[in-house]
């Protein structure tokens, strides 16, 4: 009779660290940003928009699980990759996630600002203020990693429930929705570049990745377990898209214009009516607050590796990034265009950073001794391929619609 080893270390379950690492990565993504984006290209596209949705996954994914592999693999953040591969390059990499959560985070901080001033009335800088406080307080209260497991669930649940609720009373045409999915009308590059450079550009799709290895979750033997948590955060971050489009496609069509200054409040107001409204502030916060906590911490893991005494002081590194991404947005205010281009910025760094990632799987020794399936990198090059040509003609849309 074979005795079971009660003492071999168990494999973490989906609903542990894998989905908190899955969370993490969406609602980094599901940030005032987002929600610009989709109501933004949604009264563009109408129901074609649902199209970009669909392509758009196809981008995530094999973007995504070719970036967790290889971290995971290796044990080492990505910057730590590229500096091996080639001294100094990490550090480009690092220069570019941090000035992009930056950009977002500015972004996020407005996104809570603007939330409590619907549900409480107090001014946008009042608003950012408290909720940049909260935030600091969140990092502060108890052991980080803990804290990004559990609050980003919550969060994360919070935001698609309450938006289902804005679906059902936009009364959106769902079939001619699902048909323009799959069968689009009109397709715009820009909408499609600057939709995965929101889901998985920049520092989104590092932040679960490297959520993983701070948690010890590396070596071969946890590929399977990072691979479905990759495709699991995708999959969040997708659905949530898909639920704001259908409310957003349910109020173009009735030819309500949305308000180019808060596209997205338009959608919930018009559907719900002050109600609507009141829910958009929940959802504007949840979303916001989520993503200030996910790129500050992503941002952050960028230079955790430089052994400086000061740069260890993780808590009063990533409190000063909030402080500092707080006061830019209160001394500067509207930061909508911010947001648009951010996704289009972090669309472009993205085929940069996967195309290290992959040439690194075949050229690092501590990746190259281990098995890496042939069809994952050939998704990666050809998201490498496709997102950087998309980029460039989606930049000469940009500069030729002005």
């Amino acid at each position: 009779m074979k005795l079971k080893n009660t003492n071999a270390p168990k494999l973490p379950s989906l609903t542990g660290l894998s989905l908190g690492a899955a969370f993490l990565m969406a609602n980094s993504s599901i940030g005032p940003g987002f929600l610009t984006q989709t109501s933004v290209f949604t009264e563009q596209l109408a129901t074609s928009f649902g199209f970009v949705i669909i392509i758009s996954i196809l981008l995530d994914l094999g973007a995504q699980i070719n970036i967790w592999r290889c971290i995971t693999l290796s044990g080492m953040r990505a910057q730590e990759i590229a500096n091996a591969l080639l001294p100094g390059l990490g550090n480009i990499l690092s220069i570019l996630i941090v000035l992009g959560g930056l950009a977002f985070n500015i972004g996020n901080i407005a996104g809570c600002g603007l939330a409590l001033n619907i549900l409480t009335g107090i001014s946008f800088s009042q608003g950012a203020i408290i909720s940049g406080l909260v935030a600091i307080l969140i990092f502060w209260v108890q052991e980080i990693g803990k804290m990004l497991d559990s609050i980003t669930k919550y969060l994360g649940i919070i935001k698609i429930g309450l938006t289902l609720v804005i679906v059902y009373a936009a009364h959106p045409p769902i079939f001619e929705a699902v048909h323009h999915s799959f069968i689009p009308e009109k397709i715009s590059l820009l909408a499609i570049v600057t939709i995965v450079g929101g889901t998985v550009g920049g520092y989104i799709t590092f932040s679960g990745a490297h959520r993983l290895i701070d948690a010890g979750i590396t070596g071969p033997s946890q590929m399977s377990f990072v691979t479905k948590s990759a495709r699991t955060g995708i999959l969040i971050s997708s659905l949530m898209r898909y639920i704001l489009f259908l409310a957003a496609v349910g109020i173009v069509t009735k030819g309500i214009a949305l308000n180019k200054d808060n596209p997205a409040a338009t959608i919930f107001e018009s559907a719900g009516g002050r109600w609507g409204l009141f829910i958009f502030g929940i959802v504007l916060w949840s979303a916001a607050i989520s993503s200030v906590i996910g790129a500050s911490y992503t941002s952050y893991s960028f230079i955790k590796h430089i052994p400086h005494k000061i740069i260890q002081q993780e808590r009063w590194i990533i409190s000063g990034f909030i402080v500092f991404t707080t006061l830019f947005f209160v001394v500067l205010g509207k930061p909508k265009e911010l947001l648009l281009m951010a996704g289009l910025v972090n669309g472009l760094i993205l085929p940069f950073a996967l195309a290290i990632m992959l040439i690194a799987s075949r050229k690092l020794p501590v990746l190259t001794k281990y098995k890496y399936p042939i069809w994952i990198q050939i998704s990666g090059w050809l998201v490498v391929v496709i997102m950087g040509s998309m980029s460039i003609f989606a930049i000469i849309e940009k500069v030729t619609t002005k």
